[in-house]
């Protein structure tokens, strides 16, 4: 049955007198996107200082060199009502200057601007117009202010079924002839046919600062690790790093599980009020590499022992990441990985990199490796076969 939905929905969506990958066809996303969306923290209080401050900080801070790039506007950027021509307006007391001065400005500092509409009538925060019937209108006006994602949400979309919705504005992305990354939310599982119609989608609904919602969204997300590939990747939402919910031991794991699943790294605090903490965590450039791999291949829990976790997938290079996470909240516990539950032969000899000590293991395993992990905690390797 699940073979028939997901043969349906492509077949669907894609164009049967072609071959090409995907309606999309950008170009975009071979690896996960990273940047930052203002919505977690600021919601819909934004105004463009605070976007202006945030590409400001994510190249002042060098987070921008370890490829956080795109500076995403989310919901409430916008009036009430289009112009008289029908087009999308920029809220004139929060964005006097407009969007296509803020791109510029963000291009300036070599960043990507992203910004935010949605595939029904009203947007989710209802302060300004969707997407519905205007598709190729505010596609076009989206390209000529220079945008370079678009978080197009499922919002009082009057009941119609995402199918009819979202290859539309695909398609009118693309009729611009600017390469726009589009990353859509979730409704009638959109990893089962999302390749075709865009870069990334979402996986659950909304995230929170917590972290039994953080863990919940992955839980969510793991399920469809088969259908994440360069090109289009499954999203369990933004970062939650920095926001003050988490102990900086549980923003350790959320940061792991995004990187190894593949997910998009969207960082969601103020950039602004970044204690040292939250930067070590968003600048760990080895755990970013494992996110950033070539070979692009999602990770999956491959072992579960109540709540004791072991997540894996492969790197390029033959390597293998794991990570080790242990989800009680008042015990540490002794973890093993086994080779045979993270694909790889139980001969083969291996070299460890712990990626948060930043330190190579004076020891090399074979069949297996057994760790202490603390409560609400991790461990997170690269294993590289030496033997």
């Amino acid at each position: 049955m699940l073979m028939f939905v997901v043969l349906t929905m492509f077949n669907y969506v894609c164009d049967s007198s072609s071959h090409r990958r995907n309606l999309l066809g950008n170009g975009l996303g071979a690896t996960p996107p990273m940047g930052w969306n203002s919505w977690n923290h600021f919601h819909q209080n934004i105004n463009e200082t605070i976007i202006r401050e945030a590409a400001d900080i994510l190249v002042s801070s060098g987070l921008s060199e370890l490829g956080y790039i795109y500076v995403n506007i989310d919901d409430g950027w916008g009036e009430m009502t289009r112009d008289i021509d029908g087009n999308l307006v920029p809220d004139k007391k929060h964005f006097p200057s407009g969007i296509k001065a803020l791109a510029d400005y963000v291009h300036q500092k070599g960043l990507k601007l992203g910004i935010y509409a949605d595939a029904g009538y009203y947007t989710c925060a209802k302060r300004m117009p969707g997407s519905l019937g205007y598709e190729e209108q505010d596609a076009k006006t989206f390209a000529s202010w220079g945008v370079d994602y678009l978080k197009y949400d499922n919002c009082n979309n009057g009941g119609i079924k995402p199918l009819h919705r979202y290859p539309i504005m695909t398609r009118a992305l693309m009729k611009t002839g600017r390469p726009i990354y589009f990353s859509y939310v979730n409704d009638m599982h959109p990893a089962l046919w999302g390749y075709p119609v865009g870069n990334s989608w979402r996986t659950s609904d909304d995230i929170t600062d917590n972290w039994e919602r953080m863990v919940s969204r992955i839980d969510r997300n793991d399920v469809y690790a088969d259908f994440a590939k360069p090109g289009g990747w499954n999203d369990p939402d933004m970062l939650e790093v920095g926001n003050g919910g988490m102990k900086k031991h549980e923003y350790v794991v959320h940061f792991s599980l995004w990187a190894i699943s593949k997910a998009p790294l969207l960082i969601g605090c103020d950039l602004g009020k970044m204690d040292d903490d939250t930067l070590e965590i968003l600048s760990n450039a080895e755990v970013i590499a494992v996110n950033q791999d070539p070979l692009g291949v999602q990770a999956k829990r491959v072992r579960m022992e109540g709540a004791l976790e072991v997540w894996a997938g492969p790197l390029s290079e033959y390597r293998v990441a794991v990570l080790l996470v242990n989800k009680f909240s008042d015990r540490g516990s002794e973890m093993t990985a086994e080779w045979e539950d993270i694909g790889l032969d139980p001969s083969t000899i291996v070299q460890a990199r712990d990626l948060w000590e930043h330190e190579t293991l004076e020891s090399q395993f074979v069949g297996k490796m057994s760790v202490t992990v603390e409560p609400h905690s991790c461990k997170m390797y690269v294993l590289k076969p030496i033997a």
